[in-house]
């Protein structure tokens, strides 16, 4: 390192010096480091087969007005005020202002106090015993200020300022990811009740059928096999009951874990009084950067890491560094406050490099290597941001056009339930058509209500991708 050292009385005499110097030193720094820009990425035409132009979305919508049933308010409240993971983010994010606060500070000097006795032993004679000088004592505040030439200091600000925006970002996506997660699980719990409640229903049929089959064998309508048949099948369907009931047990606790609470059961209402949104809009993919959090974090990403190579570039350049001292110095304590003890110096230093083994190369190029890994993290948010609402939107369409048709396919299995029943008394069809209808009615009745399931959550997933539920 090359230093240099001058006095402030240097910038009196030659004011017209110093002036051009920090004229020059002002023009310099401008070059050094780069205000910051947004990436430019491709924002269009994310969201597969929608060229809309409106710019209304859900996302905007209070999260009450996207889930109107009351027991899930509650729920979704409390995780918002118990959930540990949001807890911990709040916590990241209130260390983050703290290292942003240390961050301006950098800007002050530093000052610091001292106080110390210095005693010398000397002696004239080789032969004589050292003797002790009278002590000297010092009392006083020194002073260090950096001076941010090439914005060193101001690129670390802006870096803190970043990652500061980015903890906050990062608090609101594990709150729309907390929201999305407790309304998924509450409707899967409906969903698990609904198919609960239709296999005990079917259990009791198959029972009825069961009875039917053994007074037809009775009457020599049907044989043995049928009986034994129609038993078999009335347990294949019984015992998938403890399956649901181990299912709803564990979605309890899930879902209770995720509210901050210990595992135990939840308070809910039905599948059928359930409600959505009635027109899902997207808005256009643009609008993903103000919505949605993890979008804002990956970009915020890339800002802290410009700052970084910014920081970088300033390496290369000398710095200069103000040292201010002042105290009292005396022969003793009682002497140490007089007019005629006082000292003071102020001093400059200007340090430039010259020979650093190649630590600032390497850290201009990890820092330039770190922007372009975040720049390549915020294109790929973006493009799996748009995959996953061209996919809720995917599957909410879908189950739309599924809903008639289930409709209709279970009103004819019902029939043909009733219709075989009548047959098989009249010895008119097989006793495995009755079993086959009634299987058959069984499956698309549950596949109803994973159809409804799948609609529910579609609505909730695409709230969450589109940035909804931290507003």
């Amino acid at each position: 390192m090359l230093a240099l050292e001058f006095k402030l009385l240097f910038m009196k005499k030659r004011p017209i010096i110093y002036i051009l110097f920090s004229l020059t030193i002002i023009a310099t720094s401008c070059s050094v480091i780069k205000p910051y820009k947004s990436p430019v990425v491709g924002k269009q035409d994310l969201y597969r087969n929608q060229s809309s132009t409106d710019t209304t979305n859900i996302s905007n919508l209070h999260w009450t007005e996207i889930f109107t049933d009351t027991l899930l308010q509650y729920l979704i409240q409390e995780g918002i005020d118990q959930n540990l993971n949001l807890k911990i983010a709040y916590s990241r994010t209130r260390q983050a202002q703290a290292y942003f606060e240390q961050s301006s500070l950098a800007f002050l000097p530093n000052v610091n106090a001292g106080a110390s006795v210095l005693a010398d032993k000397t002696s004239n004679n080789k032969s004589a015993p050292a003797s002790t000088s009278n002590p000297t004592f010092q009392l006083g505040i020194n002073s260090n200020w950096e001076a941010d030439l090439w914005g060193r200091l101001k690129s670390s600000k802006q870096a803190s300022l970043a990652s500061l925006m980015q903890s906050e970002a990062y608090s609101r996506a594990v709150q729309t990811g907390m929201l999305a997660g407790i309304a998924n699980y509450y409707y899967t719990l409906l969903a698990l009740d609904q198919e609960l409640k239709i296999t005990e229903q079917s259990v009791k049929d198959w029972i009825s059928t069961v009875d039917i089959m053994k007074a037809l064998k009775v009457a020599n309508v049907v044989t043995e096999a049928a009986v034994v048949q129609s038993e078999a099948n009335r347990y294949a369907v019984e015992v998938t009951i403890p399956d649901l009931k181990q299912s709803i047990r564990q979605v309890e606790n899930a879902l209770s874990i995720l509210i901050g609470r210990v595992p135990g059961p939840i308070k809910r209402d039905q599948l059928s009084k359930q409600k959505t949104v009635e027109y899902l809009t997207t808005g256009v993919p643009a609008q993903l950067l103000a919505n949605r959090p993890d979008v804002q974090e990956a970009e915020l990403n890339y800002r802290y890491n410009f700052e970084l190579t910014n920081v970088a570039r300033t390496y290369f350049y000398p710095d200069l560094i103000i040292s201010a001292s002042g105290g009292f110095s005396g022969s003793s304590f009682s002497k140490l406050f007089n007019p005629a003890s006082v000292v003071a110096s102020i001093a400059g230093g200007l340090s430039n490099p010259i020979f650093s083994q190649g630590i600032n190369k390497a850290r201009l190029k990890v820092a330039q290597e770190g922007k372009q890994q975040a720049l390549l993290g915020f294109q790929n948010i973006l493009l799996v941001a748009g995959q996953e609402v061209s996919d809720d939107m995917t599957a909410y369409q879908s189950t739309l056009e599924k809903t008639n048709l289930r409709d209709s396919q279970i009103a004819n299995l019902q029939k043909a339930v009733e219709y075989t029943q009548l047959l098989v008394r009249y010895s008119s069809a097989n006793y495995t058509e009755v079993l086959t209808a009634r299987q058959s009615l069984l499956s698309a009745q549950l596949n109803q209500v994973n159809d409804r399931l799948t609609q529910l959550q579609a609505v909730v997933n695409l709230y969450r991708d589109l940035g909804g539920g931290w507003k």
